[in-house]
């Protein structure tokens, strides 16, 4: 019989999660129209009141909000509650721009960690596990949310953050711990030192399981974890402007819960706007059902994924998406063909001879688009023989082509000779002035 953090609400009947949907969606608009100018304002703009929502199909008739109102109204101009109701703020770093501000009420912290609790219940854990959380801790909603969540749970939390590697696998292995959350990169980097080291994860630790988010990865990625480290790798998902971390695939790992009684998910064509068919990707857009001090009202994540429509064999009635696939403002347009890095990663990690890091430089020729992909060769696949390396060479560039259906620059270096990440790693270079 499956675990569950909260059965009569994880395995609440289709109809009634609708349901209950709709109550919450209605008592959402009226919320935000009451207490956030900003979405007053952007609700008489499209001409609709709170009292034209009555169903889940009339969504439709509400007006997206997307990352750059955040930063138009920068910093609290999309609050619904003053500053004295607020128990925490984070922030992004604002790399491409000013930082998003998210702030949370004491029942938005609970919410976040109720989540969490969910989710890591979904997959065996309890009070017996110990959680290294080795996300970034402070303004990034990493750390602090899987911390929050564990702890909810009633299991013990690591809180390592990043960095200081060896110091992170001693405690690992002399404290036993049994679940990590982290990056997939930081996690590969970590599986990279514990050689250098002389330890191996897999048989000198008790860890079990992974829960690996905050960039995209692949099947192909994830299988090459769990064979390197002997561990059972699980998505974690969430969006600092949601919360933070707040769902994971269950046990069955057949596509990542989503908690509906707090989250109205679409699936959406990213050039038309209108709703996909269940199956086919198109961007994640949510509305947040239960958040006070931030609530947002079909934000566009601008993450690709695909709604699963059939039934999970863990009993849980939520809906389910699939692993994200890329991002819509991450795809490269090389001599008009769309290109993710995602769909690099997926025929790299199937070349046995090929490492577990690659670098994407794109630049402009004369008037013509290159790109080259960099790529580290596992150590025992390194030969002084030209002969070997050219024939690799053109395996690898014949899968990329056959993919891409793009001529694709092949360079081979040595294994440890690109950057490493201890957070989001960064696998695209962009040269052009474009």
């Amino acid at each position: 019989m499956p675990e569950y953090w909260d059965p009569e609400i994880e395995t609440m009947p289709a109809e009634d999660l609708k349901k209950l949907q709709e109550e919450k969606l209605k008592q959402l608009v009226h919320y935000v129209y009451e207490r956030s100018p900003f979405y007053r304002k952007r609700f008489d703009e499209h001409g609709v009141k709170p009292e034209d929502i009555q169903t889940l199909e009339d969504i439709r008739k509400l007006p997206f909000t997307v990352k750059q109102d955040l930063r138009d109204t920068y910093p609290i101009g999309m609050f619904c509650v003053p500053n004295s109701q607020l128990t925490r703020f984070h922030a992004s770093s604002g790399t491409t721009g000013k930082p998003t501000v998210v702030g949370y009420t004491q029942q938005d912290i609970d919410e976040w960690a109720e989540s969490l609790a969910r989710a890591f219940t979904s997959v065996g854990m309890g009070k017996d596990d110990i959680l290294q959380v080795s996300y970034g801790y402070g303004l990034f909603t990493g750390g602090l949310g899987a911390h929050y969540g564990c702890e909810k749970l009633g299991a013990t939390v690591l809180p390592t953050s990043s960095g200081n590697t060896e110091r992170q696998l001693e405690l690992m292995m002399d404290l036993d711990v049994t679940a990590i959350a982290c990056t997939p990169s930081y996690f590969l980097y970590m599986i990279e030192t514990a050689r250098k080291i002389g330890m191996n994860i897999k048989e000198e630790t008790k860890l079990k399981r992974g829960f690996f988010g905050a960039e995209p990865w692949t099947e192909e990625l994830k299988k090459r974890i769990e064979d390197e480290a002997g561990i059972k790798a699980y998505d974690i998902y969430g969006t600092s402007e949601m919360s933070g971390p707040l769902f994971t695939e269950c046990s069955a790992q057949s596509g990542i819960h989503i908690w509906a009684d707090k989250f109205l998910v679409e699936i959406l064509d990213t050039e038309t706007g209108e709703t996909v068919p269940d199956g086919e990707r198109g961007e994640l857009v949510i509305t947040t059902l239960t958040k006070e001090a931030l609530p947002l009202i079909r934000y566009k994540v601008k993450d690709l994924t695909r709604k699963l429509s059939e039934p999970c064999a863990c009993g849980r009635t939520h809906p389910r998406i699939a692993r994200i696939s890329g991002r819509s403002d991450d795809m490269i347009i090389v001599r008009g063909i769309n290109v993710f890095p995602g769909q690099i990663e997926s025929v790299l990690m199937k070349i046995p001879e090929v490492g577990s890091h690659f670098m994407i430089i794109v630049d402009r020729i004369g008037p013509l688009d290159s790109m080259k992909v960099q790529i580290e060769m596992h150590g025992s696949a390194f030969s002084d023989k030209m002969s070997d390396m050219m024939a690799l060479k053109r395996k690898v560039s014949g899968a990329l082509k056959s993919v891409l259906n793009l001529a694709v620059e092949v360079e081979l270096v040595e294994h440890g000779s690109l950057p490493r990440s201890e957070g989001k790693s960064k696998k695209v270079i962009d040269k052009r002035k474009i």
